[in-house]
């Protein structure tokens, strides 16, 4: 069902293209109606257009909150050409109809980011143009809508095609976007607004956000994917990639698994290497060249096709190490001119500078068939002093500081997690498995394989309590002198007990760090 266009309303924040369609309007001798800044650019641009408060007979008030908030604006937008009563009222309204609505809407994205400014930024809600999106959404058996300039030359194609008018299946398709784009914006609206008062649950959760670009496929082949961005600057996501291949769902899964636990490293150079969204190396050092052998030392066959992540510039030195092995991605905080040209040379390396990017204080959401759960991050950072020994031997002071390391790396681990530290690398990491002593097991079977002359008086951390004394005696035969866990067992006594009799230090920290 083509619908020809004979009056169309047009009110936009964002001016630019406007004269594209406006050559089209003037072709197919399409009215223009429009208001305020709008109605200026129209004219200034050579183009007739009727303003809206003469089209209304109603001059706009409030500071121009009230102008297309009129019945001629909305009955011209929402009534039925097909039915006869709707065509009589209007009639005897005389009010003409409406066929083309073009709108977008006051910039409350641009003025969130930008301004502080309260009084500003509710000024930039917009009402008049999100109501009149609706109506002709709803409507689009007979109205077309557009919302976003990047479907202006789809329009004009439609109006070319059409001698003038559209087809429902063009104003369906505007339709299902303009309803798409109210609910965003309103979205991002209750989204500040509970940001500002502090809502961290609130009764009606919405989601915002917007698709950055569509992958080759999710986590596997027969899987399609997007990925969008949850931010009020939603064109980017902080961070540039500089060469190789377009990134992958397992690779940005990966990414973002290594930016929570590099962030979380302070004051030293850190190196993180995640495979699977697991960590299997994590080192800090003074020394960024150590902390990156270090890190990769730790199991060096998980790390083949993984990811890496730094918190420095990466040199020629430590380039040169990287294309020895085979890695998907690297991601640093800036890359030597001579360094980039030798990471270059690998062409599917995907490159990426994360200088620039920052940490955002965002819950975490997991979602299930037609329902989801949230949470706030797990920030919580070890306090040495809040720490409790148990046994009879106590930690020295760099027994706390690597126990503080061991025990913040377990909580990115996917749980049951065991992390085996010595001088703050990791030399065995065992996770993701149903029993803690499993975990246990593997940390130790990855430490001799790799990192065997380590072992002896390292540090032990569990991200949850020892359920049994089998995990500890295990590690105890293993040659760990220091194992670090939130206690709360009913087997604590029995526990504590072996650790005395093994002359070891254990020590609880009142905290879980479960990560599924």
């Amino acid at each position: 069902m083509n619908h020809k266009i004979k009056n169309a309303l047009i009110s936009v924040s964002d001016k630019e293209n406007i004269s594209s369609i406006l050559r089209i309007f003037k072709k197919y001798n399409i009215k223009i109606i429009s208001s305020g800044g709008t109605f200026r650019a129209i004219k200034k641009l050579g183009y007739d257009c009727t303003e809206i408060s003469k089209y209304t007979g109603f001059k706009e008030m409030l500071d121009g909150r009230v102008k297309t908030l009129h019945p001629k604006i909305h009955a011209g937008i929402l009534h039925d050409r097909q039915n006869k009563i709707h065509k009589h009222e209007m009639n005897k309204q005389r009010f003409p109809s409406l066929d083309l609505i073009v709108v977008n809407f006051y910039p409350f994205q641009k003025v969130v980011r930008h301004s502080k400014n309260f009084k500003n930024i509710i000024e930039n809600i917009d009402i008049g143009g999100p109501t009149m999106v609706r109506a002709a959404a709803k409507n689009f058996r007979n109205v077309a809508i557009i919302t976003n300039r990047n479907d202006y030359q789809s329009l004009i194609r439609e109006i070319e095609k059409n001698k003038g008018g559209t087809s429902l299946k063009f104003r369906e398709l505007m339709s299902s976007k303009a309803f798409g784009l109210t609910a965003y914006y309103d979205s991002m609206i209750a989204n500040w607004f509970n940001n500002k008062l502090d809502i961290k649950f609130p009764e009606r959760k919405t989601l915002f956000g917007r698709k950055l670009k569509e992958l080759r496929y999710g986590e596997n082949p027969h899987q399609k994917s997007s990925i969008y961005v949850n931010d009020y600057n939603d064109r980017e996501l902080g961070f540039t990639q500089l060469s190789g291949k377009e990134l992958s769902y397992n690779n940005y899964n990966d990414i973002f698994a290594s930016l929570d636990l590099l962030k979380s490293i302070k004051g030293k150079f850190g190196t993180v290497v995640i495979k699977h969204a697991n960590p299997c190396g994590v080192s800090q050092n003074k020394d960024p060249i150590i902390s990156f052998n270090n890190a990769y030392a730790c199991d060096p066959i998980s790390a083949f096709g993984g990811v890496i992540a730094c918190n420095y510039k990466i040199n020629k030195k430590i380039a040169l190490g990287i294309t020895k092995n085979f890695l998907e991605v690297i991601l640093a905080e800036g890359f030597d001119t001579e360094a980039l040209k030798i990471l270059k040379r690998k062409k599917n390396l995907r490159i990426l500078d994360i200088s620039k990017f920052k940490e955002k204080k965002v819950p975490k959401i997991k979602t299930f068939d037609g329902s989801f759960i949230i949470q706030n991050k797990d920030e919580m950072i070890l306090d040495k002093k809040k720490l409790k020994c148990v046994t009879k031997l106590k930690p020295s002071k760099k027994d706390l500081d690597e126990i503080k390391f061991a025990f913040n790396v377990c909580k990115y681990v996917k749980s049951n997690a065991i992390v085996l530290s010595n001088n703050f690398s990791t030399i065995g990491i065992g996770g993701g498995q149903p029993s803690r002593l499993d975990s246990c097991k593997i940390a130790i079977q990855k430490a001799k394989q790799f990192q065997s002359k380590k072992i002896k008086s390292c540090v032990a951390a569990s991200d949850a309590f020892f359920p049994f004394p089998d995990g500890i005696k295990i590690l105890i035969k293993a040659g760990v002198k220091i194992i670090v866990q939130p206690g709360g067992s009913i087997k604590d006594k029995e526990i504590i007990n072996a650790a005395n009799k093994a002359k070891i230090k254990m020590l609880f920290t009142g905290i879980r760090h479960f990560n599924h």
